[in-house]
């Protein structure tokens, strides 16, 4: 694969706006395997190679083992590995990544909100809104994964 634009280059105020996002996210008080578990259930949703290498590093980095890491595709049929806030906020990462399928029904936020707060829940679809939006750039331009340069 041949990366197209360096949107990062052309384009650097713009990509600072959405780093922002990330900024605040990080500092939104959500742990951080939360949220990359969410952001490689995103990028895996959406086929971004260039993402799907990069949340799948930084879950090892922060402790998380591979065999949870590559049962998040299949979290719900993971048993126990995960735990009911995990498997809440992959099941949002879901509903919202697919919202022009699903409208994100009552029942799947009634089911999230039973594990994070409105503040919580704000931040999480943040990140998962985020992260499609980071998705839509790297596949869009052809973002080389770290792994296959």
């Amino acid at each position: 694969m041949t990366q197209r634009i360096n949107y990062q280059e052309i384009a650097p105020r713009g990509v600072k706006v959405l780093a922002g996002a990330h900024v605040y996210i990080n500092q939104s008080g959500l742990a951080p395997e939360l949220l990359a578990a969410v952001y490689l259930r995103v990028s895996l949703i959406n086929g971004c190679a260039y993402c799907i290498d990069m949340h799948s590093r930084e879950l090892r980095e922060l402790g998380v083992s591979n065999e949870k890491i590559a049962l998040i595709p299949a979290w719900h049929e993971a048993g126990q590995l995960f735990d009911a806030r995990e498997k809440a906020a992959l099941a949002w990462a879901e509903t919202v990544t697919h919202v022009s399928t699903t409208g994100v029904p009552n029942n799947e936020f009634e089911a999230v909100s039973q594990h994070f707060d409105e503040k919580e829940l704000v931040d999480l679809t943040i990140a998962i809104s985020m992260m499609n939006a980071y998705n839509r750039l790297a596949i869009s331009f052809r973002t080389v994964p770290a792994s296959a340069v």
